[in-house]
């Protein structure tokens, strides 16, 4: 999205992945047509034509730069703190109240179909795609044909890859349009294609259920799938709450629920300092960042957003931009950093600075990439006499290389 991200199977999905069991996990090849070639029945028992599946496969080259991104998953590999500075910005706040202003009577009709407010909808639409600003650059078929016979969990991208070249036989999406996030994601908000099999909704009318161009179809198939995961209208997804003194957090989580009645009893108030509220759910206590960062009571609705994506740092990101865009505020409880995250528009800034010191960072786009953060380990090693620097940027590093420039002048 780009946060091109692997998704975790989700429960709802199990089923559609059946198909792909019968076949093992290949063992390396130089070929990927040699390994097409062997799946072809496979594909043939998931639905696949022949004509479709030779189309489409022949002659299909790997792309090596997916499997480069397997293992490194940004909500695991990266620091909450970091992660939630990009995700739920000013800018996207802005941009995401816009979107509720522009889209207001689709959403509404959204909502009164599906159960899920417009909020929420539009988070997940602004973290997963940047509003429709970025789907991907990977053809879906080549990278899902790549991972179906290199890296890990090769039987699970077969069911996607199998489910992609359904979706081009029923002609829901041209073979050109259909790209997306380098694990195989696409649209507006990002759907593998076995969850667009199960779970898009032609909400226009027209008679396909078009996740690339059709907002109000991306916008009801999202809330069509929170509402399947188990959102339940009315409820919160939970809140940030204080921890007295005395609270212990070890062996507490998002799975651990308690009444809200309890967690009154130990103390527990809203960040505000407000009562909790008087509701009859159960919920867990989640601390990110240990117990000297933000806290949280979590209740069911957190769990139909993790669901979407298995993480909890990405689950937080979707609740906490839906509350910005109600008119929240930004957590009461600061990170337990001395080096905060940055903002796309503050990774902007950075990247002018780094190219104002003859580092070649290629676009200043905001986007962290390779190039960036080769300048950046240089800037921190000149600076901060750092040996192995790791190439992150945070609030240090901008405010000394600001202080330069302005020395500079």
């Amino acid at each position: 999205m780009t946060f091109a991200r692997w998704r975790a199977l989700p429960f709802l999905l199990l089923p559609l992945a059946a198909a792909a069991q019968t076949v093992p996990d290949p063992a390396p090849e130089t070929s990927l047509q040699a390994c097409l070639d062997r799946l072809e029945p496979a594909a043939r028992a998931a639905g696949v034509s022949t004509e479709s599946w030779r189309r489409h496969t022949t002659a299909l080259t790997a792309d090596p730069s997916v499997l480069e991104k397997l293992d490194i998953q940004p909500e695991f590999s990266t620091p909450i703190w970091d992660y939630l500075a990009s995700l739920v910005d000013e800018e996207r706040v802005e941009q995401g109240r816009e979107m509720l202003r522009q889209h207001g009577a689709v959403l509404a009709r959204v909502a009164r179909r599906h159960g899920v407010d417009a909020a929420t909808v539009v988070a997940v639409w602004g973290v997963e795609s940047n509003f429709g600003q970025n789907f991907g650059k990977y053809p879906l078929v080549q990278a899902l044909g790549t991972l179906s016979c290199q890296g890990r969990r090769q039987t699970y991208f077969r069911g996607e890859l199998f489910a992609a070249l359904r979706i081009l036989q029923a002609g829901d999406v041209a073979p050109e349009r259909l790209r997306g996030s380098w694990a195989g994601a696409f649209g507006h908000t990002q759907f593998m294609p076995t969850t667009y099999e199960r779970l898009a909704v032609d909400f226009d009318g027209d008679g396909r259920r078009d996740l690339i161009d059709s907002v109000p179809d991306a916008l009801a198939s999202t809330a069509n799938f929170l509402a399947r995961a188990g959102w339940k209208d009315g409820l919160p997804w939970g809140f940030e709450v204080q921890l007295p003194a005395g609270v212990s957090t070890e062996g507490q989580g998002r799975r651990v629920r308690q009444p809200m009645a309890r967690w009154r009893e130990l103390g527990l108030r809203r960040a505000d300092g407000s009562p909790l509220p008087e509701l009859d759910a159960p919920a867990g206590l989640m601390t990110p960042a240990g117990a000297r960062g933000p806290a949280f009571l979590v209740l069911k609705n957190f769990d139909a957003i993790y669901s979407y994506n298995a993480a909890e740092s990405y689950g937080l990101a979707i609740a906490h931009l839906a509350d910005r865009l109600r008119g929240g505020g930004p957590f009461v409880t600061p990170w337990p950093t001395d080096d905060a995250g940055l903002s796309r528009a503050e990774r902007r800034e950075l990247q002018q600075l780094l190219a104002a010191r003859g580092h070649d960072i290629g676009a200043i786009d905001g986007a962290l990439g390779e190039r960036s953060r080769v300048a950046i380990r240089a800037e921190r090693q000149r600076l901060f006499g750092e040996r192995t620097p790791d190439g992150r940027a945070g609030q240090k590093l901008l405010r000394t290389l600001r202080a330069e420039g302005l020395l500079s002048r």
